[in-house]
């Protein structure tokens, strides 16, 4: 297992790597601006230079200042906890939303028209909204994430609980099971792969978002280092934080695999 493990992550590593390769070509050949787009080369020095220790930069009286003076360690970190407050707020509430919906057609018919209307509206449009209400910091970035995961959760949760099979039900009611019993044993199990899908598609969106907000109503995280670079038309820190935020995104993302594989042992046990 562990061979396979190991031969598939080579495989994949094969396409960056020759894509990276290529890029370092191209511009030691100068087929392309460095200024506009700088060689890997000097995107992993200016990496390593933003991943450098920078005290100057935190307050005197700040405990950060001893404990996490790099200056890409302390962006990192800033927009980690938005995103893991924003996507437990929106979670926390569009799971036992979605479970109701899902389970109670009256509480459907009454929610679903208002879920409808608000859903294809993207976070981003509420930036003016967020900045009014809760003003600058990190409340209107955790808002925004919030909408950002809220509605793939409760999407997917919905769809979870609506779509149990029927053959599961009929069999739990004609061994005398009640309401309670059958939604906890068998409509929750049942719903878990879509919960857990819906979690990994909001982590996602919450990500994207929480760059947007520190672009716009935060003065700290990786997504006001970019617009920063951007001021001063620092190319290779922009890439350097765009790869850094991927990094994070893919230690998320596999992160949330491991965890639904433990979580759906059972399922993954039925199928094989």
């Amino acid at each position: 297992m562990a061979k396979a493990n190991w031969r598939e992550i080579g495989v994949g590593l094969v396409l960056p790597l020759a894509l990276i390769a290529l890029w370092q070509v191209a511009a030691n050949l100068g087929w392309v601006n460095q200024n506009v787009l700088p060689s890997p080369l000097e995107v992993v020095r200016k990496w390593i230079a933003y991943l450098l220790p920078l005290q100057e930069r935190l307050p005197e009286t700040s405990w950060w200042r001893w404990a996490l003076s790099g200056e890409l360690i302390v962006d990192s970190l800033g927009s980690m906890y938005r995103v893991l407050v924003g996507f437990a707020v929106g979670a926390g509430l569009a799971l036992p939303l979605g479970l109701a919906m899902g389970a109670n057609k009256h509480v459907y018919a009454w929610c679903n028209p208002l879920v409808q209307l608000l859903r294809p509206i993207p976070p981003i449009a509420y930036i003016p909204l967020s900045i009014l209400w809760f003003g600058l910091g990190n409340p209107p970035a955790v808002f925004l994430i919030a909408l950002g995961a809220f509605f793939p959760v409760l999407m997917n949760t919905i769809a979870g609980v609506r779509q149990v099979d029927s053959i599961y039900l009929r069999a739990a009611r004609n061994l005398g099971a009640n309401r309670r019993t059958m939604f906890m044993r068998v409509i929750l199990p049942a719903a878990v792969p879509y919960i857990l899908t819906g979690m990994r598609i909001g982590i996602g969106t919450a990500f994207i978002v929480v760059i947007v907000s520190e672009m716009i109503a935060v003065n700290s995280g990786l997504g006001f280092r970019i617009l920063e670079a951007r001021e001063y038309f620092w190319s290779a820190k922009i890439i350097a934080g765009m790869i850094t935020i991927g990094l994070w995104g893919l230690a998320i993302d596999l992160a949330m695999n491991r965890l639904n594989n433990h979580l759906l042992r059972w399922h993954r046990g039925l199928e094989s």
